[in-house]
């Protein structure tokens, strides 16, 4: 199965071809692709079927520096929540490392790797793609992106002392040294680039003090991990397409690079099948968005998969017994009521405790006092126990006061 990539690595694609009077999506078709793959923030798409769209679109535009084009769109936000977290690092060596120990949020076949020798720093970065697979504008792509981020981190002055790329130099380079300076090498070991170690103590620019406290706790939290298994990969595949309305056996077996027999025997084997774990996950995601009194039923509806509120509706009262309306309005009553006892046991408890420490004190009414001679001396009711001047007799145990409301 190839390996995935978020289509966030493809920010900026369609404006660049059509920029260049090529319609798009002809290419985008010939490698499995659609526009739809990239309109939906988030999702996974197969990185050689990534990494073919960009030679097949660098040929039909004319264009050499494809990729390094393609890199000058990118902003911090691409990064998605690493962008966030890379507030709490108060220099590069702690944003260059958090990038690399969750790059698997954003790619599962890239890897960054940083290393140190000789008053040199070295960032290599490693693409798992099929061999037959040409990469040339891909790696120039994610390798001009990261030097980007770098700018953004400790400012545009920032430059690395030379680039490294494995493949062979362009006919033409006149927008290569433009963009990333002279000091380029192509057919070399690795790529990636090479910089004074001491700039990885450069101050983040980005750094903020309020942040740092919680901002590993803030990933962490929504971090997926790196999934293990290939059965792993379809349950996020389905996941994250489901609100595309594309979710389906053909769409997933596709985007991991098999045939739908392959996906159907991998289930198989798992005791599950794909209508199955769609059904499973559905579940699980209804349970929480449902429960979430900020989204209406018709998107949490869109959200799952389906076309009509009514489809959903019908499915949800097959899953659970009841309509999504009144689960909603049980649940909600089953957390009033909770936080109800909750107060009331903090109430009770605050009462008990007064009444342990001033026994005269009436329980019923905390203004009145009981007078007897445990509480001081002073006037007896008829009975001869203690009694409350205001209201009359102590009740007996288990009674209300007289004048209580019932």
């Amino acid at each position: 199965m190839t390996m995935l990539v978020r289509n966030a690595a493809l920010t900026g694609y369609l404006d660049l071809v059509r920029a260049r009077k090529v319609d798009p999506l002809p290419l985008l078709r010939s490698v499995g692709l659609q526009a739809a793959d990239l309109a939906v923030p988030n999702q996974w798409i197969a990185i050689d079927a990534a990494a073919q769209l960009l030679e097949r679109s660098a040929v039909a535009t004319g264009l050499e520096d494809f990729g390094i084009r393609l890199a000058d769109s990118r902003k911090m936000t691409n990064l998605g929540p690493i962008s966030v977290a890379a507030q709490g690092e108060p220099d590069l060596r702690g944003v260059l490392m958090l990038l690399g120990n969750y790059q698997h949020i954003r790619s599962e076949a890239i890897s960054i790797r940083i290393s140190e020798a000789d008053d040199l720093a070295k960032v290599r970065i490693d693409f798992d793609l099929s061999p037959a697979v040409n990469s040339t504008h891909f790696s120039e792509m994610t390798v001009c992106a990261l030097i980007r981020l770098i700018k953004f981190v400790v400012g545009n002055q920032w430059n690395p002392a030379y680039i490294c790329f494995t493949h062979d130099a362009p006919a033409t380079r006149i927008r290569h040294p433009k963009t990333l300076g002279k000091s380029i090498q192509f057919g070399d070991k690795f790529n990636g680039f090479v910089f004074l170690a001491s700039d990885l103590d450069l101050p983040n620019r980005l750094f903020d003090t309020l942040f740092q406290s919680f901002a590993k706790e803030y990933i962490d939290t929504i971090a997926s991990p790196r999934p293990v298994d290939d059965l792993d990969r379809v349950r996020e595949l389905i996941e994250t397409t489901l609100p595309t309305g594309r979710c389906s056996l053909q769409h997933v077996a596709k985007t991991l690079g098999v045939n739908r027999v392959t996906v159907y025997r991998l289930l198989t084997r798992s005791n599950t099948s794909f209508s199955a774990m769609v059904n499973s996950i559905r579940a699980d995601l209804a349970q929480r968005y449902v429960t979430q009194h900020t989204r209406s039923l018709t998107d949490i509806a869109g959200l799952l998969g389906f076309s009509e509120l009514s489809a959903f509706s019908r499915w949800f009262r097959s899953e659970f017994g009841s309509s999504p309306t009144v689960w909603r309005a049980e649940r909600g009553n089953e957390a009033r009521s909770k936080a109800s006892e909750n107060s009331t046991s903090t109430r009770v408890t605050s009462t008990s405790s007064v009444t342990a420490s001033a026994p005269g004190v009436h329980v019923d009414h905390p203004d009145h006092v009981y007078v007897d001679s445990q509480a001081g001396g002073g006037e007896r009711d008829r009975a001869g126990g203690s009694g409350c001047p205001r209201c009359g007799p102590r009740p007996p145990s288990g009674e209300r006061h007289r004048g209580d409301s019932a």
